[in-house]
């Protein structure tokens, strides 16, 4: 469809969305059956997340839905993002269902259904059943069948409502930084085990790919990657530029090229041959009908000879941070990153997830627990402006959901970073709509204030 009368150029069927995870909102996590996931073990181990902290009640979201669902509509997104809890329906991974659990998302799909929003489903965003982990997780190759099990589970229960889903959420983040580094769970630290993890991954997207399409009528499947341009930290070192070369390959192809292009990138095809048997790439890349982007800023990198990966995160190249937002941002890199997305992939692409975080003790509320982020807002203007500019110069982009809906966990961050629309009074669970809150409503209805 063509590109209506909204001052962002966007089609008239473009999808304005909120997104949020399991682990990061709903709390709940000895409630009504659930298991515990990897995630649930990692933030129980010291120095892993800020002040210790752990998604035990998160925003209470398991009880708290119905306000929240309410939220949305006044919002007036025509689509929520959200993800399932493995460990909640399933809570050994595998057998045996919670029914508890399935019906908690049955409330929820209808809840969101009936505020006039259309559930996009995640089945994976980060929280593995941690019995699964006992047995290998992600680098077990069975791994791929336990997903397809698991799939074939909320497929054949949901499917009758929900039509648009994502096998999984940021594989990248997952595996890298939970096998390869310590920053996520499991926090293995192992190179091989990172190996193995993300070739299994890649395996588990093709078989829950398989299962959507099989079992969902009229089913709409992507699967959502973050992606971020590479640079290295110093222009003049070579060892720099083959760092970004490996991380530009670890971070943004290893999982998006074998899913569509049904191949490797060649710059580290060859540290995965020992992992693949015939027919793997073949199992892989299943035809998708989107793909996802998550995208907050560009990656510098350097050299790291002693590390597992040989390649470490660098300082930002900015002068000074943005004076109204506190952040180093880098909108033209947005633009930049729609644009190669959509003419490599060639497939539509939804922007889903995009939004500036605060420190907690940045994010002043008054006595009402209103926020006057003004800051968020300069964040917006500019980077919903870089997606207008990638839209102008030829971009096929049909979403924006933003990050997030709720102040939630932010994983190794704990609650100490805020990147909701509606804050939360965590003590409490007291919802307020920032300001931020009001001007995304606005420029849905295509008011740019």
């Amino acid at each position: 469809m063509a590109a209506g009368k909204h001052p962002l150029g966007v089609r008239d069927d473009f999808v304005w969305g909120a997104s949020t995870s399991a682990y990061q909102i709903e709390g709940a996590a000895f409630e009504d059956g659930r298991g515990p996931s990897i995630w649930d073990i990692h933030s129980r181990t010291q120095g892993r997340t800020a002040n210790g902290d752990t998604g035990d009640i998160a925003c209470d979201h398991y009880h708290r839905w119905p306000e929240d669902a309410a939220l949305l509509k006044k919002l007036g997104v025509g689509a929520y993002r959200f993800s399932v809890s493995w460990p909640r329906v399933l809570p050994r991974g595998r057998g045996a269902v919670n029914d508890k659990g399935m019906d908690f998302y049955d409330r929820l799909i209808d809840g969101v259904l009936d505020s006039g929003i259309q559930p996009w489903l995640c089945l994976y965003h980060w929280d593995l059943p941690q019995r699964l982990h006992e047995l290998g997780g992600w680098t077990n190759r069975d791994v791929a069948g336990w997903f397809a099990d698991y799939a074939t589970l909320i497929a054949t229960r949901f499917g009758d409502r929900v039509k648009h889903f994502a096998t999984f959420n940021e594989p990248n983040v997952c595996t890298l930084f939970g096998y390869g580094m310590t920053w996520c769970a499991p926090a293995a630290e192992d190179r091989v085990a990172y190996l193995k993890a993300s070739h299994h991954l890649n395996l588990a997207h093709g078989a829950g790919v398989d299962v959507l399409r099989g079992l969902v009528k009229d089913v709409s499947i992507g699967c959502i990657y973050n992606l971020q341009p590479v640079h290295p930290a110093d222009e003049t070192v070579a060892a720099d530029h083959e760092a970004a070369a490996k991380l530009d390959a670890h971070w943004n192809r290893v999982y998006a090229d074998p899913h569509i292009l049904g191949h490797y990138p060649n710059v580290v095809v060859e540290d995965y041959e020992p992992y693949m048997q015939a027919g793997d790439l073949a199992r892989i890349c299943r035809p998708m009908d989107w793909v996802g982007m998550n995208h907050y800023g560009p990656i510098w990198t350097k050299a790291a000879p002693g590390s597992q990966m040989g390649f470490a995160w660098a300082d930002v190249k900015v002068a000074d941070a943005h004076p109204e937002i506190g952040w180093e941002i880098f909108p033209e890199a947005f633009t930049e990153q729609l644009l190669e997305t959509s003419a490599r992939y060639k497939l539509p692409v939804y922007i889903t997830e995009n939004g500036c975080g605060r420190n907690d003790d940045q994010e002043i509320a008054d006595a009402d627990g209103y926020v006057d982020d003004f800051y968020r807002i300069t964040y917006l203007k500019l980077y919903t402006a870089a997606m207008k500019a990638a839209i102008d110069k030829g971009a096929d982009v049909r979403g924006y959901f933003i990050w997030s809906l709720l102040d939630n966990f932010e994983w190794g961050s704990g609650y100490g970073n805020r990147f909701g629309i509606i804050r939360v009074d965590f003590p409490t669970g007291k919802r307020t709509p920032k300001k931020s809150f009001a001007w995304y409503a606005d420029a849905i209805k295509g008011v740019l204030g």
